[in-house]
């Protein structure tokens, strides 16, 4: 007798056995973006100090810190957030640094 009518079966759609696997989708976490204060020498220190508390919350003590390493270095970081947040305080900064008549610069970078 032949062996044939027992292999049919194994070749016959929707008997052969097959691993289905789910990969759970993975929460990618949001890419930051540091907002830079640039320094001039035309802005006045108080006004830095004041944006600083006004657009990015900071007690006085830190306002001040920040503002000084800015003069002093050219360049602070003012706080890091995700691209949308990051791009509203650049524009917050830039714009009222405008209404105030004062050259001001802010930028974002990625993290």
């Amino acid at each position: 007798m032949s062996d044939d009518h027992d292999h049919d079966h194994d070749q016959s759609p929707g008997h052969g056995v097959g691993v289905v696997s789910k990969t759970a989708p993975k929460t990618k976490r949001p890419s930051l973006y540091k907002v830079l204060l640039l320094n001039d020498d035309y802005t006045p220190q108080e006004f830095v100090v004041w944006l600083l508390q006004a657009i990015f919350k900071k007690d006085a003590e830190d306002a001040v810190r920040i503002m000084l390493h800015v003069h002093n270095n050219g360049v602070g970081v003012c706080g890091v957030y995700t691209y949308e947040v990051a791009e509203t305080k650049v524009a917050q900064v830039m714009e009222l640094s405008r209404r105030n008549q004062h050259p001001l610069q802010c930028t974002m970078e990625r993290e």
